[in-house]
């Protein structure tokens, strides 16, 4: 193995890390404006819920993207989605309908697949022996950016009114300009052929049939603990809006939660490296429920250092499941990678549906009550999890 490879590049990790950041702060624009998408348009919770699956829909083809990016340059994927993403994101406010609001949002999902299914791969070849730390420099730029967008959305609203949105488009577009000056001379693409530790001729059946079993572990993972992520990442907003506070504090709590997390994903990942990844997924798996429980039956100050707890455990399992899916060696990491990311948007969405349609029945209280529920399920799971025998060096 080449000798840049037993390092870790902090350079290449940190721009790539950068556009992660960058692309995902658009993204993150839907939950906070989902209540005035839903004035507008007088929707419910299961319509609203349903835009969010929209803009999963190109998950589902994350492993053929997957094929793609491994057999080609990935850098132009990470160049051009920050400028399409903003461009997308930033019209809905100027949507005049719910289905023109639909096109939009499915504009931006096809942008975030092409982003996010090469990107964890160029940081695992860019990581050495530290695929952990990676993964949680990777993550904590996107959780940064969940934590920036709302403040930076909700504050275009306020200076501009929501139609005045569009105003962002320029911040994107040069983003992208930027990043085709910092990454058109990394050569990921010759870094995959040199590592020289794949197995030559492996096919894609082959590498889904070695990969099964933590794919197995990590669905079990998603799908349990994903009714409360859901429930927290996209209705909090209106959770906390309908209980009476102002947009502006229900943006600020949705932020909050999202600073948390960014902590909680640089953390795991770089503990999972020294401590092991069953380890970090039994304490989470353990402290999420007991938290989301805490965190519902209080109101007043209290609920924000919950909110702060609560991020910090229920965004931590995500560089783990990254770095322990990436553990194993292939030569069909993107595709693997595209496997894993459309089972996780899938799922994801699955559950905002629930949860939407839950909503509109009994309410939000006792929809997040039973998410609660429906997370300890993921106990067992997170017990059977095995630690990969295969080792960086």
């Amino acid at each position: 193995m080449p000798e840049a490879k037993q390092k870790f590049s902090n350079t290449k990790v940190a721009s790539i890390s950068i556009a992660h950041h960058v692309h995902d702060i658009y993204t993150s624009f839907l939950a906070p404006i989902l209540p005035l998408l839903m004035e507008k348009y007088g929707i419910t919770y299961s319509l609203a819920g349903l835009l969010n699956v929209i803009q999963r829909i190109p998950s589902l083809f994350n492993p053929f993207v997957g094929m793609v990016a491994d057999k080609m340059s990935v850098r132009y994927f990470i160049i051009i989605t920050p400028a399409l993403t903003a461009i997308s994101m930033s019209l809905l406010g100027v949507a005049p309908s719910y289905i023109f609001a639909a096109i939009l949002l499915f504009v931006s999902g096809i942008s975030s697949t092409l982003f996010h299914v090469p990107a964890p791969v160029m940081i695992k070849h860019v990581a050495g022996n530290k695929i952990g730390r990676g993964m949680s420099f990777y993550m904590v730029g996107g959780e940064l950016a969940r934590t920036i967008g709302p403040v930076l959305v909700l504050g275009a609203i306020s200076l501009w009114g929501f139609e005045g949105m569009y105003r962002l488009i320029p911040l994107g577009v040069v983003t992208s300009g930027i990043l085709y000056y910092k990454f058109k001379d990394i050569k990921i693409r010759q870094d995959f052929k040199s590592e020289g530790n794949d197995k030559p001729g492996e096919t894609y059946k082959t590498t889904l049939k070695r990969f099964l079993p933590v794919l197995v572990t990590t669905t079990g993972i998603v799908l349990f603990r994903g009714g409360m992520k859901s429930a927290l990442t996209l209705y909090l907003p209106t959770y906390i809006k309908e209980a009476g506070n102002t947009l502006w504090f229900a943006g600020i709590s949705l932020s909050i939660l999202q600073l948390a997390g960014a902590a909680g994903t640089l953390l795991s990942g770089i503990l999972s490296d020294r401590l092991g990844r069953k380890n970090l997924f039994v304490i989470t798996a353990i402290g999420t429920p007991i938290l989301m429980f805490l965190f519902v039956i209080s109101s007043g100050m209290v609920t924000i250092p919950l909110l702060i707890l609560l991020g910090i455990f229920i965004f931590a399992p995500g560089p783990v499941m990254l770095a322990a899916v990436h553990d194993k060696e292939t030569q069909n990491g993107a595709f693997i990678n595209g496997v894993y990311m459309g089972m996780n948007f899938f799922i994801n969405s699955l559950n905002v549906l629930a949860i939407g349609w839950l909503a509109d029945g009994i309410g939000l209280e006792t929809t997040f009550l039973i998410s609660i529920a429906w997370g300890l399920l993921v106990i067992p799971f997170v017990f059977r999890f095995k630690e990969t025998k295969e080792k960086r060096m």
